[in-house]
């Protein structure tokens, strides 16, 4: 039968439990608001460096953990030109982590569908957290658009009992989801904000804006019975630079060989990126001996002094140019194969340019 003292000493232990549950529904409680309030921020984010930001100083300080990072996949580099455009180029965010892949990262990838908790190990997550080796924990929680793994947030913490498979991972999962929802926005508007006629990499105007200011420009030169010149100028061995450097040396030199080429062109001339490392610039109302002497301004100002590469490594660059001119007769009513057969003969002195021996010009001789 049970005894008096019996009897209390279960009451005790209850009460001692119910302070407990009291104790973890409190802390459940502020949990969850700060949850709601970083996934506040997150969802007010505008852009994608606020995002980042919000992801990676903002998560560590409202959580008070030891180190958060954020892994984006990115193999086409797309987030990475959408950041450089926006003058924050992805090496400047601490804990940001861009990669062409995800394979070989952490095993947990593999099959990463959920946040996955549990105890730090270098061997395993090291690549993820390359700024710690104290860590105890981990939760990586996946990122994810159209249910394809695009990345994750990596939270870190010096506490083993922080996260561990025991733990719920219900506030971690809805993170996650809210997480890529806002990633997957803030690049669509990013990607909006330079798209059109804007070429994201080096803020230019790209191919289909030169497409439409090359019939506009024939059409006035055949009104008013004027020249147009074309420069078309490629960089030489640039494959070199991205082979030894990287892509994203690669992309610092053609922003920076676009601001030289800028420096040069006039207000009424016409500069877009034509693709990959070819520029064009349209040069109106000019007859083919100002087009050369325009080219041999740009020609060495693009290689006047080394490029200064991310990694801290100078780079000699220079860059052959093609030039080619049309005056449009007064009847002509094609324009469209006008435009084509002039970039055409451009593209084609270009090549004799490389061929001939690189950083050079070469008029076309039709």
């Amino acid at each position: 039968m049970e005894t008096a003292d019996d009897l209390v000493t279960r009451l005790v232990a209850a009460e001692r439990e119910l302070e407990e549950l009291k104790a973890e529904v409190a802390r459940n409680d502020a949990k969850m608001h700060r949850t709601q309030q970083r996934e506040l921020r997150l969802l007010h984010a505008d852009d994608l460096q606020t995002l980042i930001h919000e992801l990676t100083d903002g998560l560590s300080s409202s959580h008070n953990l030891d180190h958060v990072s954020v892994v984006l996949c990115d193999p086409d580099h797309d987030v990475r030109h959408l950041l450089l455009a926006a003058g924050t180029p992805a090496e400047g965010f601490d804990g940001l982590l861009m990669v062409e892949s995800l394979t070989g990262l952490a095993p947990q990838y593999v099959a990463l569908r959920q946040p996955w908790l549990g105890a730090f190990a270098a061997c395993d997550h090291q690549l993820i957290f390359p700024q710690s080796t104290d860590l105890a924990s981990v939760a990586i929680i996946p990122l994810t658009h159209r249910r394809e793994l695009i990345g994750s947030i990596n939270l870190g913490s010096r506490d083993a009992k922080r996260y561990t498979r025991a733990h719920a991972t219900d506030f971690l999962a809805h993170l996650g989801v809210i997480a890529s929802y806002c990633v997957d926005n803030t690049v669509n508007r990013a990607r909006l904000l330079r798209s059109g006629f804007t070429d994201v990499l080096t803020g230019w105007h790209n191919r289909r804006y030169l497409q439409v200011r090359l019939h506009e420009e024939l059409a006035r030169a055949r009104r008013d019975r004027h020249h147009l010149v074309c420069l078309m100028l490629d960089v030489d061995h640039f494959k070199k630079v991205n082979d030894s450097f990287g892509h994203a040396a690669g992309d610092a030199v053609l922003q920076e060989l676009a601001n030289r080429i800028d420096a040069q062109v006039r207000a009424s001339d016409v500069a877009a990126r034509y693709g990959g490392e070819e520029f064009i610039v349209l040069l109106p109302d000019t007859d083919i001996s100002s087009g050369v002497r325009l080219a041999e301004r740009i020609r060495e100002a693009v290689a006047a002094v080394p490029y200064e590469l991310p990694g801290g490594e100078q780079q000699a660059i220079t860059a052959s140019i093609g030039i080619a001119g049309v005056t449009p007769d007064a009847d002509a009513d094609d324009l469209k194969t006008i435009g084509e057969s002039l970039i055409a003969r451009a593209d084609v002195a270009l090549y004799r340019a490389k061929s001939d021996g690189r950083d050079r010009l070469a008029m076309d001789e039709g």
